[in-house]
């Protein structure tokens, strides 16, 4: 239960983090950039869920003794 909720405030974290760094590289007029660091951040928090995804079918698998 615990690792769940740092799950949600690493990507609060990350949230927080690309948002600022998008509002900055937008004013300094590198909209480019900001789409990219959009881009990343938007990628590590779906690496994390796929890692979540991943251990929750490895559980589902070991309850139901499948394969």
């Amino acid at each position: 239960m615990g690792s769940s909720i740092d799950l949600i405030f690493k990507i609060a974290g990350v949230g927080i983090l690309v948002a600022v760094l998008n509002s900055i590289l937008k004013t300094a007029g590198k909209e480019e950039q900001g789409h990219i660091v959009t881009l990343a951040g938007l990628v590590i928090v779906f690496m994390w869920v796929i890692e979540l995804l991943a251990k929750l079918f490895d559980q589902v698998k070991t309850v139901f003794r499948l394969f």
